[in-house]
C-alpha cells in the first residue's frame, strides 16, 4: 500500500480529498505527456496506468478500513449494553449489523446466555468455531458452557429440554437458597457469565 501512496504522491494521513487533487492532477499531466514523442510518451502512458490502478486500490483499502472501523464502533456499543444490562439494545446493534461474522455469533451467543437461552447460547458458540475454528476465546466459552450444562445436567437431568435457566429465576421456577449444591450451581453460573463478559473486554 505505501508503493500505491507513493505512486500518488501522498501518504496514508493524507485526506480523501488530498489523494484525489493529487490523482487528478497527476492523470492530467500524464494524459498531455503521453503525446510526447518517444521514450517520454511511452513513460507517460506507463506512469497513467500505474497511476489508476494505485488510485483505485488506495479507495478500496480505505474503504474497507472505514467499515472495519464502524463495525468495531458497532461491537463496543454491543459490549456496552450487555454490561448494563440493555439486552434489547443489544440485540438491535446486533441486528444493524450488515455482515454477521464468527464475531457477531459470538456476541449473539453473550447475549442469548443473558437471557437464559442456554441451547441457543451454544448454537451461536458452535457457529462462530465453525467459522474461526482457531479462535481460542470462542473455544473456552464454549468449554465453559458445556461445563455449567454438564453441571446442571446432574443436578436436574430434564431442564436443558427447555433451553432455559432453572437457577436464574425463570418463570414459575424458584430460585435456589444460597448453601449446599444450589451454592455451588450459582457460583458456577457467575463464573461463567464472567468468563464470556471478560472474553468481550479482551477481544477489543
Amino acid at each position: 500500500m505505501d508503493r500505491y501512496y507513493k505512486i500518488l504522491n501522498s501518504t496514508e494521513f493524507d485526506s480523501d480529498e488530498v489523494i484525489f487533487n493529487n490523482y487528478t492532477a497527476l492523470k492530467s499531466k500524464y494524459l498531455e505527456d503521453r503525446f510526447l514523442e518517444g521514450e517520454e510518451g511511452n513513460l507517460a502512458a506507463k506512469k497513467l496506468t500505474e497511476l489508476e490502478i494505485a488510485y483505485k486500490e488506495v479507495c478500496a483499502y480505505r474503504s474497507q478500513s472505514k467499515d472495519n472501523r464502524s463495525e468495531t464502533s458497532l461491537f463496543v456499543e454491543t459490549e456496552n449494553a450487555i454490561k448494563s444490562g440493555n439486552l434489547q439494545l443489544a440485540q438491535e446493534k446486533l441486528d444493524s449489523f450488515d455482515e454477521r461474522d464468527a464475531e457477531w455469533h459470538y456476541y449473539q451467543s453473550v447475549v442469548f446466555y443473558k437471557k437464559n437461552w442456554i441451547n441457543e447460547s451454544k448454537k451461536q458458540l458452535e457457529i462462530a468455531i465453525q467459522m474461526d475454528g482457531d479462535n481460542e476465546k470462542y473455544k473456552n466459552a464454549l468449554n465453559k458452557l458445556n461445563e455449567r450444562v454438564n453441571a446442571t445436567n446432574n443436578i436436574n437431568p430434564n431442564w436443558n429440554k427447555s433451553g432455559s435457566n432453572p437457577y436464574n429465576g425463570g418463570l414459575g421456577e424458584e430460585t435456589p437458597q444460597l448453601g449446599g449444591s444450589g451454592c455451588m450451581q450459582w457460583c458456577c453460573d457467575m463464573i461463567i457469565c464472567n468468563t464470556l463478559l471478560n472474553c468481550c473486554c479482551s477481544c477489543r
